[in-house]
């Protein structure tokens, strides 16, 4: 006999999911998590989604279910102007002086933003023949996609994900053509030697980071699945770790929030910190 998902089962599901990972699922997202749910039935066997909620507070499974309820929708230099403002504003002016760069993506999901920050990284210090240390760190909280972005490898649609012009991406990536739109893609080893990944989940109360140890921040498209209040929150948090005269990068559907007073807005959500 099939095991029904029930109201209180998806309920229960919200509470845990948003108590572990602070990430928020509303009523209208109820199918949304009847279908998580339903893979994780079909996935581990479940028999019981009383007892499988029990085994997750005790610590079994905890991992697996926050994986089955993030959202990785990503593509390789998505919201371009933002990679195209740190050539033409932040870089050219770095990249003069020998002080290290560190860059933070806190949502890596499956890895295209970090590459794509990484390959704009090593295009600028190869244009302006700098020898400045570059360092991005990437984390996210769910593990799968963690694996799959330490490997580097995709496969691309560029008609569906325009790549850019401005730089030969076959300096930073191994390209094989499939067809005439498709082509795979492995990252080479000069990005992924600047490159760090590791798991962080936003929600935490805090991050293992220095005060004001980052030069920019990338923090696009994941707020927006998270409360206001939350956004808040873990706004403050990652600018106590972004320098004064630093970037804060948002998603177009995203908002500063409570920290408007501390920024200079360069529009297309740049926010540049002049205050703590």
């Amino acid at each position: 006999m099939s095991l029904n998902i029930s109201n209180n089962n998806i309920n229960t599901a919200r509470e845990m999911i948003y108590k572990i990972a602070g990430i928020y699922l509303p009523s209208s997202k109820d199918s949304t998590i009847k279908n998580r749910l339903d893979v994780l039935k079909r996935k581990f066997g479940i028999q019981d989604f009383d007892d499988f909620f029990n085994q997750i507070k005790q610590g079994q499974f905890k991992q697996e279910f926050i994986n089955a309820f993030t959202t990785n929708k990503t593509d390789f230099f998505r919201e371009e102007f933002h990679f195209e403002d740190m050539l033409d504003r932040i870089l050219p002016q770095r990249l003069r002086g020998n002080e290290p760069m560190k860059v933070y993506c806190s949502a890596s999901s499956t890895g295209e933003e970090p590459y794509s920050i990484a390959a704009t990284l090593l295009y600028a210090r190869e244009v302006y023949r700098s020898n400045t240390h570059m360092s991005v760190l990437a984390t996210d909280i769910d593990t799968s996609v963690l694996e799959f972005a330490k490997v580097g490898k995709y496969i691309v649609n560029t008609k569906l994900n325009p790549l850019p012009t401005w730089l030969d991406l076959k300096d930073y990536f191994e390209i094989k053509y499939k067809n005439e739109y498709e082509l795979f893609m492995e990252a080479k080893l000069n990005l992924k030697n600047i490159l760090t990944f590791k798991q962080q989940n936003l929600y935490d109360s805090r991050y293992p980071f220095a005060h004001k140890e980052f030069d920019i921040i990338f923090c696009r498209n994941v707020l927006i699945y998270f409360k206001v209040s939350d956004q808040e929150q873990i706004l403050s948090k990652l600018f106590s770790h972004l320098k004064i005269g630093g970037t804060l990068y948002l998603g177009h559907s995203e908002s500063i929030l409570n920290l408007a007073h501390k920024v200079e807005r360069l529009g297309k959500n740049i926010f540049v910190k002049v205050m703590d």
